[in-house]
């Protein structure tokens, strides 16, 4: 007897993934009434607050590194030669915003 209903193709990640996905896009777009509805949908799924923080952390994060692409774009379009750099991935020493 199967105890977890099978996934289907178009059901690859767990529901507790992709919450979490939906989490970060949610804080990334800056969607304040997606954020709330899947807070609750987390809380009673069982996930934890230290995993929809850190969703929510990660997701600015590259967020935050979108920002900086996009006014190093405007600031060139528009003549101003000073740029923000990006934080740099200690690991792999290149830049990266998450």
């Amino acid at each position: 007897m199967e105890t977890r209903k099978a996934k289907t193709e178009e059901q690859v990640l767990e529901d507790k993934i992709e919450i979490l996905i939906a989490i970060g896009s949610a804080t990334a777009a800056n969607c304040i009434p997606c954020f709330e509805h899947l807070y609750e949908k987390a809380i009673n799924s069982g996930i934890k607050l230290a995993e929809i923080k850190r969703a929510s952390e990660v997701a600015g994060q590259v967020r935050k590194g979108a920002h900086i692409a996009l006014t190093n774009s405007m600031s060139e379009l528009i003549g101003i030669k000073e740029t923000q750099d990006f934080p740099r991935d200690q690991t792999a020493n290149k830049p990266c915003c998450c």
